[in-house]
């Protein structure tokens, strides 16, 4: 006769692949006699914890592991609470079939049923073991033979108490299950975050020694400059993206994220938002703008707080963008497309654009309805460049001081005074079609760019023949820089000026202007013929530097310091 205590191989097989964590097979000696499998029936394997014990245990590991988990948060299942202490070994046994752990019914499939060695299973689990040996069917713990004509459906009910238990530990593993997985997603995010700041923090720590290492040092979009004080300043090419459709550009450099508008023709020539990490390994973000942005014509990150950025566009929109979440949190409605913008330097609430009918519109962030003030312009030529001046002493208390760019040259608004303008610089009007303004808050420097009007040419032709515009190959057209500071309200000051390759169709074309610090400013613009960054020393136009590009047009410059020493 079989060994009662014996185990099938064959069943620790089966109960391997269904929880291989759960059982263990161990050999059990021929000299235990048969009374010990009577007294123990819910003893699956020799010197192995029953049924019932697996399951408390299996609820106490998972209840422990939650504690120390969670940390005290949330709710977890120990087996030391006062319903789980009233739960003991026979109470459980009967309830779940040994062979798939599931609670036995009292119809069904998986109707509650006896072999005739007493072991109790579920009839489905029962039926698909034996029927797996056919001939040599065996009970599954004890190994007596056994056939499916020894099935036994057994028809005492299950006390509704003992189904209440099966059904708050099946909720309670639920909960569980679900817990872990709500952790382990945080944990995987956590982790994520951590590798960023890791990452960020040594890009950091490596900026800070290198700008300790010298005396001076600035960082461009496109280059590292070195140098010291009171020397020229060089810049090197640091980083290169590729990034199709580029347009517009801006840099938070306090979050160390470049903001490019892209223009993508296969998608409408609608425009594309793409934030890119300066922090390796530079990864990239697209922004899904609404379909109503439409063409972006101008860009600005919020001097004050990076995590804003202002859009304005054709769509008739004067959009603000979060950084953090990458969504539009509020659009002004416009009477006319607008072709650039502006943060206010002295006040983070308001909020400048330059329509296409030559107004000027000021917007307040508190107000969300519409612009505060309107300006017409004195033509209805587009305003295609915006700058807010710093507070002048020359300006009244409370005055906001803008400064734009048309094709007849540069205005000065003054709003919140009595007179607000706009006023055209004298010294800016007759050198042609205005195409470019640059501003140096730091420094009050300002350069202005022009192409000739069509009857300039033949005058511009007999002044400057080794520059003859005939002999430009590309699209370039033969134009000029001026310099200019304000010296007192309204009024400014020329400096110095010299010819330049210049768009001959593009409006407009993006300049900057540099603070290295050291005593004279440097002028940063796209020679259009020979696709060359051109860096000039002010106010005498010298060239410094050619920065050279992959012969393509260069559509904007933008200048950053960094971290502050």
């Amino acid at each position: 006769m079989a060994d009662p205590g014996y185990a099938d191989p064959d069943y620790v097989h089966y109960l391997r692949n269904l929880d291989p964590g759960l059982y263990q097979y161990q050999s059990q000696s021929e000299s235990e006699e048969e009374e010990e499998e009577e007294e123990e029936p819910a003893r699956s394997l020799q010197n192995g914890p029953s049924i019932g014990e697996e399951l408390e245990a299996r609820v106490e590991e998972d209840g422990q592991h939650k504690r120390r988990r969670i940390e005290g948060g949330g709710e977890a299942c120990s087996s030391n609470g006062s319903q789980e202490n009233e739960w003991n070994r026979s109470e459980i046994y009967g309830l779940f079939c040994p062979i798939c752990m599931e609670a036995c019914t009292n119809d069904g499939d998986h109707h509650i049923c006896c072999l005739p060695c007493g072991h109790i299973y579920g009839l489905s689990c029962i039926k698909r073991w034996l029927q797996q040996r056919r001939n040599s069917g065996k009970c599954p713990q004890c190994n007596r033979p056994c056939t499916l004509k020894g099935v036994r459906k057994l028809f005492a009910s299950v006390d509704e108490e003992s189904q209440k238990k099966i059904r708050s530990l099946e909720a309670k593993c639920a909960s569980l299950e679900k817990k872990d997985a709500y952790w382990c997603k945080k944990e995987a995010e956590w982790h994520l975050k951590l590798s960023q700041l890791t990452k960020r923090t040594t890009y950091l720590e490596d900026l800070l020694g290198d700008i300790q290492n010298r005396a001076s040092g600035l960082v461009n979009v496109g280059g590292h400059c070195q140098g010291r004080q009171g020397s020229s300043c060089s810049f090197i090419l640091q980083n290169e993206f590729q990034v199709d459709g580029a347009r517009l550009v801006d840099v938070d450099a306090s979050g160390q994220i470049l903001l490019i508008v892209r223009r993508l023709y296969g998608r409408g020539a609608t425009s594309v938002l793409t934030k890119v990490s300066l922090i390796p390994p530079h990864e990239k973000q697209d922004i899904v703008l609404p379909s109503y942005i439409k063409s972006i014509k101008d860009l600005h990150i919020s001097p004050s707080d990076g995590s804003l950025a202002l859009l304005a566009s054709l769509g008739q929109k004067l959009s603000v963008l979060s950084l953090e979440s990458n969504h539009i949190i509020h659009s002004y409605d416009l009477p006319a497309p607008a072709w650039s913008c502006s943060w206010d330097l002295n006040s983070s609430q308001y909020m400048y654009a330059g329509l296409q009918n030559g107004s000027l519109l000021v917007f307040d962030m508190r107000q969300t309805v519409g612009p505060v003030n309107s300006l017409r312009g004195l033509t209805g030529n587009p305003v295609h460049t915006v700058h807010s001046l710093l507070h002048s002493s020359t300006l009244a208390s409370g005055v906001r001081s803008i400064l734009s760019a048309s094709s007849i040259g540069l205005c000065q608004w003054n709003f919140g005074g009595a007179e607000e303008g706009p006023f055209l610089v004298p010294e800016s009007a007759n050198q042609g079609v205005c195409i470019s303004l640059a501003y140096s808050p730091s420094s009050d420097d300002i350069v202005a760019s022009y192409r000739p009007k069509v009857g300039m040419l033949n005058e511009m032709t007999v002044s400057q023949p080794s520059l003859m515009p005939s002999q430009v190959i590309g699209q370039g057209i033969q134009g000029s820089h001026f310099h200019y500071k304000e010296v007192e309200t309204n009024c400014f000051q020329k400096l110095g000026s010299a010819f330049a390759n210049v768009n001959d169709s593009q409006l407009p074309q993006r300049s900057a202007i540099l603070d290295t610090g050291n005593q004279n400013q440097l002028f940063a613009f796209g020679d259009e013929v020979t696709s060359e960054l051109i860096l000039q020393e002010l106010p005498s136009f010298t060239v410094r530097q050619r920065l050279k590009t992959q012969k393509r047009p260069i559509r904007d410059v933008k200048y950053t310091h960094t971290i502050s020493q």
